[in-house]
């Protein structure tokens, strides 16, 4: 699919190697052709999906001295998802960085953001260069989907399984080692068990405060990091009694902090801005 001829800004940022082209506040009209075309890693720009995000001026959510926006995320096959949450913390340093240029200043930036999942809360602060840290909210956990019935069909049988809802749905399985695991071959397998699609992730538990994490993301596939699956194994590992309330996931691109101690889930990691490119 061609790149449409556009004015537009976008910033290109990743969280833990999970990456996403944002646009804030484009004065033209962007979908699923322009995630499908942009996102493309060989004729586009690259990315696991693309966010627009348009300011919004009455505020949202309770806070009236933060920053509020309203946010679409569009998948890299073009179907539009309702949350993500490194989308989630790549979106606030974007907003963040907007603000301020790129000089890093000791300063905590709040920001409200409508999603299709519910209004969610980050705190952005500078860390070091374009590496920024972010905490995003990621709402309540709750019990999702039917459990998948085929692992037998890829080999496997995982030691404990949960659905989870996080606005958007999860499967997450526990294994004793995940090593011989192929997420490649069996995410799109295991997903196939439901109509709307599912987030696929294997786990290994390493300690009451730690966690592997292998990710295969629904409209996108294997991804280096999933945050709001990074909360949904926590959450689900928390509820098998197999974690604490303070949780270090470690995925293929890096680890991020799940705090599961309120009613909200609390996802701690880094962001990182690659570079700005403009589309016309």
């Amino acid at each position: 699919m061609a790149i449409a001829a556009v004015n537009v800004e976008l910033v290109k940022h990743h969280g833990l190697g999970n990456d996403f082209l944002i646009a804030l506040d484009p004065e033209v009209e962007l979908g699923a052709e322009s995630a499908q075309a942009w996102c493309d890693r060989h004729t586009g720009f690259g990315a696991d999906g693309l966010l627009v995000a348009h300011r919004v001026t009455d505020p949202i959510g309770g806070n009236a001295g933060a920053d509020h926006w309203s946010m679409v995320l569009w998948n890299a096959d073009g179907g539009r998802a309702e949350i993500s949450g490194n989308g989630l913390r790549c979106l606030g340093q974007a907003i963040s960085m907007h603000r301020m240029g790129s000089e890093n200043k000791a300063e905590v930036f709040d920001i409200v953001v409508n999603t299709d999942a519910g209004i969610r809360s980050l705190a952005v602060w500078p860390v070091e260069g374009l590496t920024w840290q972010v905490k995003a909210s990621m709402g309540p956990g709750g019990s999702g989907p039917a459990i998948a019935t085929g692992w037998s069909e890829v080999g496997l049988a995982p030691d404990h399984q949960l659905a989870v809802d996080l606005g958007n749905p999860h499967l997450v399985a526990f294994f004793s080692d995940l090593d011989g695991i192929d997420i490649a071959e069996i995410g799109p397998i295991i997903e196939a068990e439901f109509s709307t699609g599912m987030n696929v992730h294997c786990v290994r538990v390493t300690g009451p405060g730690s966690m592997d994490l292998v990710v295969w993301e629904r409209g996108v596939g294997v991804t280096q990091a999933c945050g709001s699956g990074a909360c949904a194994a926590a959450w689900a590992g928390h509820r098998l009694d197999l974690v604490g309330n303070e949780i270090a996931v470690t995925m293929p691109g890096g680890s991020a902090t799940v705090d599961l101690s309120g009613d909200d889930i609390y996802l701690t990691g880094p962001s990182t801005c690659i570079g700005k490119v403009l589309v016309g």
